[in-house]
């Protein structure tokens, strides 16, 4: 199993949602900030490294948001997606094909990775129509 972690970024009421290159599995799928923990990293560490590497910002992580465990044909992942917000640096896109901030209810608009789906419904019972509810 791989263990993966993202991050619940909010900005202005909006979530940072990112497109995936479209030569990787799951090409141009939407998906949250993140990628793979490295052996030896805490999950917090995986997803501070992995911001500055995509995105080229520090985020500070904050609490578990949600966990889920999804297999594909190729690997299975257990995802943590934890809250977090952007601590220092602006958004660069370095990996991703498209990076946007949208609003909780135009989520459904936009294909996501399968193993987000059960996290997308959380996100739309916890935080509706309010927007940021830390």
């Amino acid at each position: 199993m791989t263990e993966v972690v993202a991050a619940l970024v909010w900005q202005e009421g909006k979530l940072l949602i990112c497109q995936r290159p479209a030569h990787k599995a799951r090409g141009l799928l939407w998906e949250f900030p993140g990628g793979k923990v490295e052996v030896g990293e805490t999950k917090e560490a995986a997803l501070v490294r992995e911001c500055q590497e995509e995105l080229a910002v520090t985020v500070a992580v904050e609490k578990v948001f949600a966990e889920v465990t999804h297999a594909y044909p190729d690997l299975t992942v257990h995802l943590t997606l934890f809250l977090a917000h952007i601590d220092a640096g602006t958004i660069e896109k370095r990996e991703h094909h498209d990076i946007r901030f949208v609003e909780v209810e135009e989520l459904s608009q936009y294909p996501f990775c399968p193993a987000d789906v059960d996290i997308l419904a959380q996100i739309q019972m916890q935080f509706g129509t309010k927007g940021e509810a830390m």
